[in-house]
């Protein structure tokens, strides 16, 4: 267990332009924060500048709708362009109802609108989806960052791509892991016994999820905050990514 925390935003990153070097720009930010990278630091960075550095977004203005997206659009009030978006991104679609449209992506995420999203982005008619491979982009995140602090030290350090989503059965949203890399995704306690002495049949911790939850207490969705860096949470360091914090579908009683 980590004795204490510590969760500090990362300040001054600005508007991220398609192609921006943005391992570089959050190691600038850094700099500007007065802080340097330590062994087993992580960093928490939102989806939004990695898909706009990513070049992922879109210009309703040059989507064209299927009938089905109009026909959908119009029963729910939406946007034809905007719904058209939504499924092409999307692997199937989950549910549809009063207006909410509950997609599968194509990497297996289940949330509102397949991560489309229409907040934080210059320009009333454009949408930012999901990077194509989350945990390849933590994954080049990662290398770069430790690529340019190399000349300070030789450390490790992990990155969490998060993305705001809602939950089933309960009201609110919070920061999810969209994508991982170099720490263990879940810690499993199973097979361990607790202070009374009974073993632990079921207990794994998507601890991926809680960081990038904690992450958000200091980003907030306004204050145009992507960044967070968490020090002191004691990892396991791995290979692991965001892909097995999903569900199988044999032990899925909700599919």
């Amino acid at each position: 267990m980590s004795a204490e925390l510590r969760i500090v935003p990362i300040r001054g990153i600005g508007e991220i332009p398609p192609g921006t070097d943005l391992g570089l720009v959050i190691y600038e930010a850094l700099q500007t924060n007065k802080l340097v990278l330590q062994q087993c630091d992580i960093l928490v960075v939102t989806q939004k500048i990695v898909s706009k550095a990513e070049g992922r977004i879109v210009n309703l203005d040059e989507v064209q709708p299927s009938e089905f997206a109009r026909i959908a659009a119009a029963q729910s009030k939406k946007d034809a362009q905007h719904l058209e978006v939504v499924l092409r991104e999307s692997r199937r679609i989950v549910r549809m109802d009063h207006g909410v449209l509950i997609t599968e992506t194509k990497h297996g995420f289940i949330c509102a609108n397949s991560g489309v999203d229409e907040s934080n982005v210059n320009g009333e008619r454009e949408l930012t989806l999901l990077p194509i491979d989350s945990d390849r982009s933590a994954y080049n995140l990662r290398s770069r960052l430790q690529q340019l602090a190399r000349e300070d030290a030789s450390f490790d350090i992990a990155i969490i791509i998060s993305d705001t989503w809602g939950r089933p059965w309960r009201n609110g949203q919070v920061n999810t892991a969209i994508g991982v890399a170099g720490l263990e995704s879940i810690v499993d306690y199973r097979g361990q016994r607790d202070p009374y002495g009974y073993e632990l049949q079921a207990s794994a911790i998507a601890v991926a999820d809680e960081l990038a939850a904690a992450a958000e207490l200091v980003m907030g969705k306004i204050d145009r905050i992507p960044v967070a860096l968490i020090r002191g949470y004691e990892y396991i360091p791995s290979e692991s990514d965001a892909r097995s914090l999903l569900r199988d579908t044999s032990t899925d009683m909700f599919r």
